[in-house]
């Protein structure tokens, strides 16, 4: 079973790796894990995709990758649209028949305004470039796969790993006795970690495995 891993240098990307590198749980006679970043697999580049599929092929696609500054873009809503929708569509459309592929998108694909919790049944409606989009990804990836495709919505990822709001709340916590934090902003941190076991403990249930394409 070869398993595709993009966003290697991403915070998720990262904590997949170092879950495999520890061994422990994880049947690595039978699973191997490849680990891409821009400079193998460039999403923003159709020719990129083509050219990296048409060389290897795999059983399963975790997709990790992202264009994730989402104040930038506002100002760069092309590359944002081309790794974030385009290369979704493209890969999509290759993985079809071929292979299971388990995409991260984003609570951002939701406008905020609710006042409780939102679940995977709620009604998009993202309200910036970034969400737009992640949701218009998701509906590529849909539009080939109906089925053998998982789509993942999380927010407020943190690790050991990059910059990220826990990592910046502690470090600002060693430094100063008062914070001055916004208010009307709420989220719910994920660990990377724990979100990369659930997705590996996916993968090697039989049922994932065993399904029947469409």
């Amino acid at each position: 079973m070869k398993i595709l891993i993009t966003g290697k240098n991403g915070q998720l990307g990262k904590s997949f790796q170092k879950l495999v590198n520890d061994r422990k749980n994880y049947d690595l006679a039978h699973f191997d894990y490849f680990f891409v970043g821009r400079n193998e697999l460039d999403l923003s580049s159709t020719d990129s995709i083509h050219l990296f599929f048409k060389k290897n092929r795999f059983d399963i696609i975790i997709n990790c990758a992202a264009y994730t500054k989402v104040d930038e873009a506002e100002n760069n809503e092309v590359k944002a649209n081309l790794v974030n929708n385009i290369a979704l569509f493209e890969i999509a459309k290759i993985a079809k028949n071929k292979m299971r592929l388990i995409h991260i998108s984003t609570d951002y694909v939701y406008d905020g305004e609710k006042a409780e919790p939102y679940s995977e049944t709620d009604p998009p409606y993202p309200i910036n470039t970034y969400g737009k989009t992640k949701l218009a990804g998701e509906k590529s990836i849909l539009s080939h796969m109906s089925l053998n495709a998982l789509i993942f919505r999380s927010g407020w990822i943190y690790s050991e790993y990059g910059n990220n709001f826990v990592e910046t709340i502690i470090n600002l916590a060693k430094e100063n006795t008062h914070l001055n934090i916004v208010s009307d902003q709420i989220g719910s941190p994920t660990y990377a970690n724990d979100l990369a076991k659930t997705i590996l403990k996916i993968i090697y249930d039989e049922n994932f495995n065993d399904s029947d394409f469409s």
